[in-house]
């Protein structure tokens, strides 16, 4: 079998401008060997892209999204990508570490809340109107300003347009993709999305999160159709293909992935791979 090589892992800078900021803003082209890494790689922190110019492709968990200008696209932390490009990209990126927010709005499930964020069944990316995109830019830039002249309440203010721009995003996203946007009126879908996140090795059944967050399967069911179109059932296996395709890309064999993720034999995991992706395991992987 042929070794995959390691997945390089970006891991944030929090004392980038003296004191402890756990967001950042830049220019797409001045952070060439960063943002436009042409290997595959991953980062430890959230992060959303902004296209202003050029094309090419970008592939997020297997999953490849053409790029275009007023294209946006959202990253959770962990997931493997790679840039493709054929034009030279102009545009920002801004990223930040999850108690950025956490810290100001005490709400472990605050980013389980926006839709684009911990995404399985749809694109992590979305292509919105001038206009719209225009609205973001001027977000950005406030933001940009800010980092100009950092002062004591500094990260007060950056959180307080962050927010403002997460929410104009949840928007166009849930917009785009016909999803609700508000999900605060229903905390077990967010709450069901992050327990998924944290323990989907060890509980794969309906059953196991329903006894979690104290619902009935049919209760759970019903918010995540009306949330996300899926089946809380088809949430997790989604999150477990997610998950399997990152492990294919790293130095372990298709069996030891197999019993690393529950499957009592890799037939069973080939099986599985194969209803949702169409190829095998090694193929998938042979294909990288």
């Amino acid at each position: 079998m042929v070794k995959a090589s390691p997945i390089k892992t970006y891991h944030f800078m929090p004392y980038k401008y003296g004191t402890e900021l756990l967001l950042d803003l830049g220019r797409i082209e001045t952070l060439k060997n960063y943002v436009l890494d042409r290997t595959l790689h991953q980062v430890s922190f959230y992060e959303i892209v902004f296209i202003e110019e050029g094309s090419g492709t970008f592939s997020l968990d297997g999953k490849v999204m053409s790029i275009s200008p007023g294209t946006i696209i959202f990253i959770s932390p962990g997931q493997v990508r790679r840039w493709e490009i054929k034009e030279k990209i102009r545009g920002y990126t801004l990223f930040f570490e999850k108690d950025f927010l956490h810290l100001f709005f005490s709400d472990e499930l605050f980013l389980y809340r926006f839709q684009y964020f911990h995404q399985y069944s749809h694109s992590t990316d979305i292509k919105i109107d001038k206009r719209s995109f225009g609205k973001c830019l001027e977000l950005l830039q406030e933001i940009e300003r800010e980092f100009g002249q950092i002062q004591n309440d500094s990260n007060h203010l950056i959180r307080s347009v962050l927010y403002q721009l997460l929410i104009v995003l949840n928007r166009y996203y849930a917009g785009i993709y016909n999803v609700q946007r508000d999900t605060y009126i229903h905390a077990d879908f967010y709450r069901f999305r992050s327990l998924l996140e944290k323990k989907f090795l060890e509980n794969q059944t309906v059953e196991s999160y329903t006894k979690m967050l104290n619902v009935s399967p049919g209760f759970l069911n019903k918010v995540c159709r009306q949330f996300s179109g899926l089946t809380a059932q088809q949430m997790i296996h989604h999150k477990l293909i997610s998950e399997i395709k990152k492990e294919l890309h790293q130095n372990k064999s298709a069996k030891e992935i197999c019993y690393d993720f529950g499957f009592s034999d890799p037939s069973n995991f080939n099986r599985f791979f194969k209803k949702f992706t169409r190829t095998t395991p090694q193929q998938y992987r042979k294909n990288i």
